[in-house]
């Protein structure tokens, strides 16, 4: 985190820079807008009304790069839709006339002139008080030795000691430096949030935008996948099962004339399958919608996936609550599908896992002590837990080198 001045540092020279910036934009914008409006009607003002939202475009980018610093965050440049590639010459030359956001640059460069003279007084008004009342002693005897100088200490009835109009005045420097980084923050943030509103309000809705649809291309691809899983799983396991039972209960009514005793073996080993078989479904329901999430929340439904594990896991789950089931169920396929990898792939001798909330966010922690070289990459079996995450908004970081030890970290909304 930044400290106090220096952000004011950032906030001074943002409002002190913006201030002649918005002077020559103003000026400019509004010159070449109205002759650009005032001449349309004989085609001239089209193009200089083109040039003057690339004129505005360029004051926008200059605004746009200080934002970040402002803002504490990062802002996303919009996208200005280029000219068609069949287009003419007059159709690329006015091309800036068909992007809305170019009307807002334009918009932006105008209002902002007075947000820009707003900033500049409080930013030289804040720091001559400082200056001036911190410095004060060194510099107001001489103006306390004026003949018939009243000083501000004696207009208010203190005694008119020079002692006391110097403690004055550094006071007053002192109350000025005290709220500077306050004061130019707030002012600073009022200009920016214009910034952001005008100049980056559409490229955020178009980046959430994309992510919403990536995630929800995601949550299809990560259902996608859990389904061909599932089928495969059947298709290899209990249906593999139940055809061996059916032939062995076939066999079994054959022998049942012939030989009474082979059948009584045959039907007791159709008795072991079918209770393999069951076994078998109940752990592939678990994948589907395990009764103990439902039921008794994330704590009892990871502790159960830690005993099933064959490899050591130790749980520490820090919350309680209950949370929405989209965010318990990604949290319990992610453990689930991460604690398989460690059994399979990992040889590990030792497993944790920790849930912990941390403001809005669900943070989940997964560590062994394996041989790592596990990785996010496309075709692998994190991927999907990756595309799972993004359904729900949440992200994932994987640090697994060559030798281990693998961390695997999960960040997802439960606000």
């Amino acid at each position: 985190m930044r400290s106090l001045y220096k952000q004011a540092g950032i906030d001074t020279r943002y409002l002190l820079i913006g201030f002649p910036v918005a002077v020559i934009a103003f000026v400019l914008l509004i010159t070449g807008f109205a002759a650009g409006v005032g001449t349309t009607v004989v085609w001239v003002g089209l193009p200089i009304l083109a040039t003057t939202l690339l004129l505005a475009r360029t004051f926008a980018d200059t605004e746009r790069r200080q934002l970040p610093e402002v803002l504490g965050r990062p802002v996303p440049r919009p996208r200005y839709a280029p000219a068609p590639k069949d287009a003419g010459a007059f159709r690329r030359m006015v091309n800036p006339l068909t992007n809305g956001q170019s009307w807002l640059d334009l918009l932006h460069g105008i209002l902002a002139f007075p947000f820009a003279i707003v900033g500049f007084v409080f930013a030289v008004t804040w720091w001559s008080g400082t200056v001036a009342g911190l410095s004060y002693p060194l510099y107001g005897w001489i103006l306390y030795r004026i003949p018939g100088n009243n000083t501000l200490p004696s207009l208010l009835g203190l005694p008119d000691l020079y002692i006391a109009d110097a403690a004055f005045n550094f006071a007053i420097g002192l109350l000025f430096l005290l709220t500077l980084p306050f004061v130019l923050h707030l002012v600073a943030l009022l200009k920016a949030g214009l910034g952001r509103a005008l100049l980056v309000g559409v490229a955020e809705l178009q980046e959430r935008i994309e992510d919403l649809t990536e995630g929800r291309a995601a949550a299809v691809s990560a259902e996608a996948t859990a389904l061909r899983r599932l089928e495969r799983d059947i298709h290899d396991g209990p249906q593999q099962r139940l055809v061996h039972l059916a032939m062995e209960l076939s066999r079994a009514q054959r022998q049942m004339g012939k030989d009474p005793s082979g059948a009584q073996h045959t039907i007791a080993e159709a008795i072991l399958a079918t209770r393999e078989t069951l076994d078998e479904l109940r752990a592939l329901s678990r994948g589907i919608a395990p009764p103990i999430l439902s039921d008794r929340g994330l704590a009892p439904a990871l502790a159960a996936l830690a005993s099933r594990c064959t490899v050591p896991v130790e749980i520490d789950v820090q919350t309680s609550e209950r949370y929405p089931a989209a965010v318990e169920n990604t949290i319990y396929f992610v453990v689930a599908e991460s604690l398989t990898n460690v059994a399979k792939h990992s040889r590990a001798t030792q497993c944790t896992v920790t849930l912990t909330r941390v403001g809005d966010v669900l943070l989940l922690t997964i560590g062994d002590d394996g041989v790592g070289g596990a990785h996010v990459a496309k075709g692998h079996g994190l991927s999907g837990l990756a595309d799972r995450l993004r359904a729900v908004d949440g992200e994932m970081a994987v640090e697994s080198p060559q030798g281990g030890p693998t961390m695997i970290v999960a960040e997802v909304p439960c606000g």
